[in-house]
């Protein structure tokens, strides 16, 4: 595929290891947001900034499949309607979800007073509301698809490029002033400059759709081998401080630096690693679900609808948690966490069943 050109958009069935990768994330993302706050659970499903937990691993599989997903669906829909209604299309979806991180996250700090507004003023506003709570997950969605839509039809010598060239921007900024400006305000998931390094797992999930379109044989060996690629490029960022840092999912000895894997800077080692650890997770499902035939309902469900999951599970989770204090024994946390993963599947599949699919 040459670097100024797309690849036919062929008439092709659903691909299910996706659909089936898709509601595999969504199942851990109501794991480890609903068991992270309890003392009896496990460090590994907890995020800590300090390393890349299993709880880390599952924000960037979402990018990977929205990676995966945007390309497939850009280059169908140029095919179909034309490049000025397939980029109108996508704009109109990055707005949706900037309004919608909108509702769910909404803004830092408040005022109690029209005086303590009139101090605060537009300047204020800006400098004080945009910094923490609104760069969530959907909003990096939103701003890395905007980020990458130049290049996401092109050809993969393209896309590489703006994946390193994103990588070292962001890493340049940080080395700078930006490190040292999220770590002081205990930042989350990367903060407003975080979609250059999210753009690292969606753009690999661009290049998986790539090779799984190809139709050729050893798909799955393809796959695996830039897995083990961008894993192993990904801890060996970790090691450029000179020391050598702990394995990935063992808690570092090392303090946090700009190379450590950490979720709250957005780090690069850390979105390489992932990158890597989402496309060996897919090619699981590859190989269960495209080629064994073997499906899970349960993901199907969650997978399908994975907006209306991602708002749906924190309704849930606020309505269960109120009688779950954080130091309940394993036993009781189990039963509220049963209580809260059922609720969600049932609400999902209510939808499934009538057709309703939140979609952007």
């Amino acid at each position: 595929m040459g670097d100024g050109g797309q690849a036919p958009a062929r008439s092709q069935p659903r691909i299910e290891s996706l659909d089936q990768f898709r509601g595999y994330t969504v199942a851990g993302m109501l794991l480890v947001n609903f068991l992270g706050s309890f003392a009896v659970v496990p460090a590994i499903l907890k995020h800590h900034n300090t390393y890349c937990s299993y709880a880390d691993t599952i924000m960037p599989q979402f990018f990977f499949a929205v990676g995966f997903a945007y390309r497939l669906t850009m280059l169908r829909r140029i095919d179909r309607d034309g490049a000025r209604a397939a980029f109108r299309h996508a704009l109109g979806r990055v707005g949706g979800l900037l309004l919608v991180g909108f509702v769910v996250y909404h803004l830092d700090g408040k005022v109690n007073t029209w005086d303590e507004l009139k101090t605060l003023g537009f300047v204020g506003f800006l400098k004080t509301a945009f910094q923490k709570d609104y760069f969530q997950t959907l909003v990096h969605i939103a701003l890395a698809s905007l980020w990458v839509l130049p290049v996401i039809r092109r050809g993969v010598g393209l896309r590489v490029a703006w994946l390193f060239g994103s990588a070292g921007l962001h890493l340049g900024l940080s080395a700078w002033w930006y490190f040292s400006w999220l770590m002081g305000r205990s930042v989350i998931d990367g903060g407003p400059l975080g979609f250059l390094s999210w753009s690292i797992p969606l753009l690999v999930g661009s290049l998986a759709y790539d090779l799984v379109a190809s139709g050729r044989r050893g798909v799955t060996v393809g796959l695996l081998a830039l897995a083990v690629i961008l894993m192993a490029g990904g801890y060996g960022l970790t090691c450029l401080d000179g020391v050598p840092d702990a394995a990935p999912f063992l808690a570092p000895t090392a303090s946090v630096n700009l190379w450590t894997m950490c979720q709250r800077s957005g780090s690069i080692s850390y979105q390489f690693f992932a990158a890597g650890f989402s496309m060996a997770v897919y090619v699981g499902f590859v190989g269960l679900s495209d080629v064994g035939g073997f499906r899970v309902g349960l993901f199907r469900t969650f997978g399908r609808n994975a907006l209306a999951a991602y708002i749906l599970h924190g309704m849930v989770g606020e309505a269960v948690k109120p009688y779950l204090p954080s130091d309940v024994p394993s036993w009781f946390l189990a039963g509220g966490f049963a209580v809260y993963f059922g609720l969600t599947y049932l609400l999902l599949r209510y939808l499934e069943k009538n057709e309703i699919f939140l979609k952007l």
